[in-house]
């Protein structure tokens, strides 16, 4: 792809997750890509794979799930203002359309017999059940594969300086080769630059939650931490890992679980920390190459902020 356009088009996501909750028409979005408005949604639909309008309900509904069973002190009716929606009845018709639960169920998952297959299935092609996502059934998961599997996790609080990083965006999200193969590739840059193998710091931003956005439609970014003279030109950018206070939990075990130990600090850590999240994406370093080891070893980064 033409660098211009993909900067131009990421342009435009960063407006849309920073203008979740208010209204986005398509002439607004077509003036932050600096495409003719005849033609933006064309191209839109061309470059990221479904309409600008899509898009920007995705995000939203992705948005409030994660609200409804991470914020649990919010109303539904508050959670449906805060996700961009008109009403509590519109927000709950969305929801049900797209995941095929009601906010409630969503927010009860034991308590679900029957639903109906969303569009988060027949159009995405993603199998979804709020039990997936509910922290409480994935931490007891979690606590009785650590028993069983020799799971480590443990969470302490760091305070970091900013560190400037070299990023390589994921092609199709959490596919596994797509991510893989933006590893290989800014490995080699960061050796042929002179940052040995042994000494690279390896960060991913992890944008989205697996557990309701399609795997290929998950923002992910490999990138390393290079010094401020190490010049970093296109396909790879330019991004920094902000200073401040993080959790972070070591963790080791299989692929398959990692999802389920992140989610485990939102249920079973932060609320009695004193903290909230502070509006950064998750950070994976890791300590070692799974497709070698057969396992993942990492920390994961929650940037923090107080109550």
């Amino acid at each position: 792809m033409d660098r211009e356009y993909k900067k131009r088009i990421e342009r435009v996501i960063q407006y849309i997750e920073t203008h979740l909750t208010e209204k986005i028409s398509l002439a607004d979005v077509a003036k932050v890509s600096h495409f003719s408005a005849y033609h933006f949604h064309r191209i839109f639909t061309g470059v990221i794979g479904e309409t600008v309008n899509d898009y920007i309900a995705r995000r939203r509904l992705e948005r409030a799930a994660n609200l409804l069973i991470f914020k649990d002190q919010l109303t539904v009716t508050e959670i449906a203002l805060a996700c961009g929606f008109s009403s509590s009845a519109n927000f709950a018709k969305a929801v049900k359309l797209h995941f095929g639960f009601t906010p409630s169920q969503i927010r009860n998952p034991e308590k679900v017999k029957n639903s109906k297959i969303g569009k988060i299935f027949s159009k995405y092609g993603k199998d979804f059940h709020p039990r997936d996502l509910y922290p409480a059934h994935i931490t007891n998961e979690v606590m009785i594969k650590t028993k069983s599997k020799d799971i480590n996790m443990n969470v302490e609080i760091k305070d970091l300086d900013t560190q400037r990083v070299c990023t390589l965006a994921s092609q199709r999200g959490y596919e596994p080769e797509s991510i893989y193969n933006a590893w290989d590739k800014i490995i080699e840059w960061a050796t042929n630059n002179g940052i040995k193998a042994d000494e690279q710091q390896r960060f991913a931003f992890a944008f989205d939650n697996p557990t309701v956005t399609p795997e290929d439609k998950c923002r992910y970014s490999a990138s390393i931490v290079v010094g401020e003279n190490v010049s970093i030109k296109p396909p790879f950018s330019p991004s920094e890992i902000p200073k401040g206070k993080y959790a972070v939990a070591y963790f080791k075990g299989s692929p398959e679980d990692t999802i389920q130990a992140q989610l485990g600090i939102y249920s079973d850590w932060l609320p009695n920390s004193g903290f909230e999240p502070d509006n950064f994406p998750m950070l994976e370093r890791y300590l070692n190459d799974a497709r070698v080891d057969g396992y993942v070893e990492m920390e994961i980064y929650v940037k923090l902020k107080d109550l």
